[in-house]
């Protein structure tokens, strides 16, 4: 489903507050105009959906602020690759923002009814590359591995070797990481079968937390 006018002015508007704080390149601010971001938001709260606040979804889960989807996005260095997985799907708006940028988007959301919602979404806006499944995100998704790049939602007190395992050779995990009482966002790197990390920028995420809700 393509965009509608009104909504393009409104992500573009939305873009512009974006690049004030935080310069986007192209690429980026490319799919924040052109992912409806009214859709993920609940009814009671589309008056907010443009403004640069996290929202609450329910299930005490949040729709992160678009600023901070953009900053994910970005800091991925998406550029020339080809796959990503995400890790805490939630309303599933980052997973529609990184579709327009990736050929193929894999999302894993531990809450069953926040999936099947999300699911609707990208049905009917015709997100065709995005792949979903309801699992404990901390076990990656090792049939579509390598992956170019992993993306986590969510805050984690540490990243599972296993999702190293999942991640292919020159490939970027980025995970906001809990350091004392603060998350950083940080940017791992696989290089000659080695992780490096790269603390970025201070954040708030909802945490990771373990199992599968049905």
């Amino acid at each position: 489903m393509s965009i509608d006018r009104i909504t393009i002015i409104k992500t573009t508007r939305m873009a512009d507050e974006i690049a004030k704080k935080f310069p986007l390149r192209p690429i980026v601010k490319n799919a924040i105009i052109h992912t409806n971001r009214e859709a993920f938001v609940p009814l009671a709260m589309r008056h907010n959906a443009y403004r640069l606040d996290a929202l609450p979804i329910g299930a005490q889960q949040y729709i992160s602020s678009p600023l901070t989807v953009a900053k994910m996005t970005q800091y991925l260095s998406p550029e020339g690759c080809d796959n990503v997985l995400e890790i805490g799907c939630g309303s599933g708006y980052q997973a529609a923002v990184l579709s327009k940028v990736f050929r193929r988007v894999f999302t894993i959301e531990r809450i069953e009814s926040l999936l099947l919602e999300a699911k609707e979404r990208f049905r009917h806006l015709h997100l065709m590359n995005i792949h979903t499944r309801t699992d404990d995100g901390q076990n990656g998704w090792e049939q579509y591995a390598p992956y170019d790049r992993i993306l986590f939602s969510a805050s984690a007190r540490s990243i599972p070797q296993k999702l190293f395992d999942q991640l292919r050779e020159g490939g970027i995990l980025l995970a906001p990481v809990e350091k004392g009482r603060e998350q950083i966002i940080t940017r791992f790197t696989k290089q000659g079968g080695k992780i490096h990390e790269d603390p970025l920028e201070v954040c708030d995420f909802v945490p990771v937390l373990d199992g599968v809700v049905r």
